[in-house]
């Protein structure tokens, strides 16, 4: 979801983030074919220290840990406290050791040179301002630390990421997306992620293109596209009839999706590496 940095916040420490834990099981099934992209960056039973950015309810955080083992330790960050409660009862519930931070990573107070590894699964793209929540984290790693990311390439070769909103438009007024600014597709354009990092002083730069496929099921389409994204900041406003023509209108264009029992997509992603090493300089 597109929005300023106070209105992110407030959504997903509000029905943005409830829904977010509602949805944990179906989400983290849907991208469990990127998961190998971020935990394949960690060294396996290593004594290491990792950090995983925008961690959500804890998925990649605890996939981490678990490769890591008792030798290593995984921190989770994330904006959200409702996020960050049900990553805590996860870890807990499913016995992986994990600790898990409430802060915006931009900011955070983090102690220095602490972390030999930073990955992300989509938690990068909202920053108010990238080059300083990146310097930030660049102070925060060690110096020869790896950063891993995550990020959506753009929407149009995303097209799942904006079928509701683009059938549901002529019923309703949506959010509108702001090319350019925090984001889903904030870093779209590899050139800029590239110049983000080496401003906040990290340097062997590498942006390639991945394609993943991921699977939904079918029975978790409509509860998937009402309670997440631009749909979910109207859809309580709606009265029965537009409700149900919205949700009638919008599961039809999922159609080209469906197959058989599952939902199925590409997501069309940028995998991101760089590193730091002793002669940068974080601005």
């Amino acid at each position: 979801m597109d929005a300023t940095p106070g209105t992110y916040g407030d959504r997903w420490n509000g029905p943005g983030g409830h829904a977010w834990v509602e949805l944990q099981p179906v989400l983290d099934g849907m991208f469990r074919n990127i998961e190998p992209l971020l935990t394949d960056a960690v060294p396996a039973g290593q004594r290491r220290r990792v950090l995983d950015v925008g961690c959500g309810t804890g998925g990649v955080t605890l996939a981490v840990a678990r490769r890591l083992g008792p030798a290593g330790h995984c921190v989770g960050v994330d904006i959200s406290e409702p996020l960050v409660t049900a990553a805590r009862e996860r870890s807990e519930r499913e016995g992986t050791p994990a600790s898990f931070i409430h802060g915006d990573a931009q900011d955070h107070p983090f102690e220095p040179a602490v972390f030999d590894a930073v990955v992300s699964r989509f938690g990068v793209m909202f920053f108010g301002d990238s080059v300083k929540a990146f310097a930030n984290l660049r102070r925060a790693a060690t110096d020869d630390a790896r950063l891993r990311l995550v990020v959506w390439r753009g929407s149009e070769e995303n097209p799942f990421m904006t079928t509701a909103e683009r059938a549901a438009a002529p019923l309703l007024d949506l959010p509108v997306r702001s090319p350019g600014q925090p984001g889903q597709f904030a870093f779209a354009d590899a050139d800029k992620v590239r110049h983000i990092l080496a401003e906040s002083g990290w340097s062997g730069i590498d942006v390639r293109p991945a394609d993943v496929e991921c699977v939904l099921p079918e029975p978790e389409l409509e509860r998937y596209f009402t309670r997440l994204g631009p749909l979910s900041q109207v859809m309580d406003e709606l009265d029965a009839r537009t409700r149900r023509q919205v949700v009638e209108t919008v599961r039809a264009a999922f159609e080209t999706f469906v197959q058989g029992s599952d939902v199925r997509f590409t997501a069309a992603v940028w995998v991101v590496d760089a590193r730091v090493s002793s002669d940068s300089v974080a601005h």
